[in-house]
Formats: C-alpha cells, structure tokens, sequence
C-alpha cells in the first residue's frame, strides 16, 4: 500500500478509535461517579477532535504543489499538531475545575469494579493504537500522526496511573485520593500539551536536520561530488515529511554545463536514495566563488 494511503487510512480509523474509547470512559465514569475517570473522559474528548484535525491535515498535505503553494502542502500537519496541544490544555483547565468541585464534596465510588474493567479496556485498545500510530508515523515522517500517538499514549500513562490510584482508594476508604488523582492528571497532560505545541512550532518555524542528520548528509555528498572542487553553505529545513537541502557546489571554471549537470543529478540521487521525500537545490558556481584553498581538503565542504 503506498505510504499516502496508508497514512490516511490510519489517521481515518483513529477518529473511529477515539469516539469508542471515549464512549467506554464516559461509561465507566457514569457507574463510579470518579471525579479521576470524568477527567479521564474530557481527555478522550480532545482525542476524537485531535483525531479529526489530523485526518484533515495529512489529507492537505499529500496534496501536489500547486501555484499557490508551490512547495507543496507539507506544513499543514504542523497546524493539527498545535491544535491538539492547544485542545490538551484547555482539556486540563476543565479537569481544574473539576477538582475544585470534587475537593469540596467529595463522593464515595459507585460500583467501582465494572466502571473499572471498562476504563481499563479503553486503555488497552489506546495501547496498541498509539503503538502503531507512531511507529507508522515515525516511518512515514508523519508530524500529524506521530502527535496524536503520543498524544493517546500520554493517555495510556494517564489511565494507568488512575486505574490504580482508585484501586488503592477502593482499599483504603480514601475519597480524597480521587480527586487527588484527577490534579495529577490534569498537570501531566498539560504538560504533555505544551510539547507537543514546542515540537510543532519547531516545524513552523523551519527548523534544521538534526546534528547526525547534518553530518549524514555531508558524507552523502562528499561521496557522491567527485568532479567538484568544493561544497560550502550548506543549509537545511525540515517541513513535515520533507526535507529540504540546498548548498552551494564549487567546479572548474572551464567544466562544461552538462558535466556540473551530471555531478548535481549524482548527488540528489543519492540523497533521495537515503533520505525520503528529500527536496534538493544546488547552486552551481566558478572556482573563483571557493571558501578553501582548492585541493587542501580531503572532503571538499567550507
């Protein structure tokens, strides 16, 4: 299945996914009356509408460059990521307020075996489904899918961490710990909400290739510009599942337009080779235009 549809198809079933698994933590919430599982609730609310906007965004971004956007749609995952960070945190500034509420009048759990094993149902199936959504998004350099499964799986540590908090207020007598617990989770996924809108804005914001990606990307190149004298300004940027590299590649003055051509097809090649979705400008100049003294360095970059 080519990657395009298999991305999509994926950010379709999350939204599926979502809307069963909020409905099994609303239900568990409405047998217990757990101020901690009603918190865990509004989260899978932010789920369903996260779920959503990514589906619509990796959908823009598989679109072709048009003449609007002539570098492609590839940005538009960033945006749904930002969404879902904004949508966490207002998820826990509602759970806020809950716990105020439940601090002041605090209730015993109500039938709290069954609403229980259904809150932990829902957070098995997130389990596997965040497990594969990052796996599949990390693959496919996926921003939109790899958020929402970090997302689901901050989820999972929530619902965990809930589950068995109950379990000791259950054994204990301690109401208290229940809306206790709801605190926690509302500071955990604030937390989690204001990564993923950092790691966004990062993508916005045209940030460069890692430090090993940078340094992989020379070797790519130094292996594959023989005929070249020098490879200086070297300059990245990473936009969703695109990666754009341009540098500057120093010749002979005398060489010919068909050979520097030749050398230019040789190393966008071989970086389309080790880098998916790479997008390659080389700016072609006159030994006249080099940094380094030519013939000092072994591996031709300034």
């Amino acid at each position: 299945m080519p990657a395009k549809q298999k991305v999509a198809r994926l950010a379709f079933w999350s939204i599926i996914i979502a809307f069963a698994v909020m409905g099994l933590k609303f239900a568990a919430w409405w047998l217990t009356g757990s101020v901690a599982l009603y918190s865990d609730a509004l989260e899978s609310i932010v789920n369903v509408i996260a779920a959503a906007a990514a589906f619509w965004a990796i959908t823009v971004s598989h679109k072709p460059a048009d003449r609007d956007h002539q570098f492609g749609h590839h940005k538009a995952e960033y945006f749904s990521a930002v969404l879902e960070g904004v949508l966490i945190v207002v998820a826990s500034i509602l759970i806020f307020a809950e716990v105020v509420r439940a601090w002041q009048t605090p209730v015993s759990l109500d039938d709290p075996g069954l609403g229980l094993g259904i809150n932990a149902a829902g957070a098995a199936i997130n389990a596997i489904w965040a497990w594969l959504l990052i796996r599949t998004g990390t693959a496919e350099r996926s921003p939109a899918l790899v958020a929402d499964g970090r997302h689901i799986m901050t989820d999972v540590v929530t619902s965990v961490g809930v589950l068995a908090g109950l379990l000791g207020a259950i054994a204990t007598g301690w109401v208290v710990l229940d809306p206790l617990l709801a605190l926690i989770v509302a500071m955990n996924i604030l937390f989690q909400g204001w990564k993923v809108i950092t790691s966004s804005l990062s993508g916005l914001m045209d940030e460069a290739v890692s430090l090993e990606q940078n340094i992989h990307i020379r070797e790519i190149i130094s292996a594959n510009s023989k005929g070249a004298l020098e490879v200086h300004d070297l300059k990245t940027r990473i936009a969703g599942r695109a990666t754009f590299i341009e540098f500057h590649l120093i010749v002979d003055a005398d060489m010919k337009v068909g050979d520097s051509h030749a050398i230019c097809d040789r190393i966008e090649e071989a970086l389309r080779q080790e880098i998916p979705s790479v997008r390659v400008t080389i700016h072609v100049e006159p030994d006249d235009e080099a940094k380094l003294p030519i013939g000092t360095a072994a591996v031709p970059f300034a």
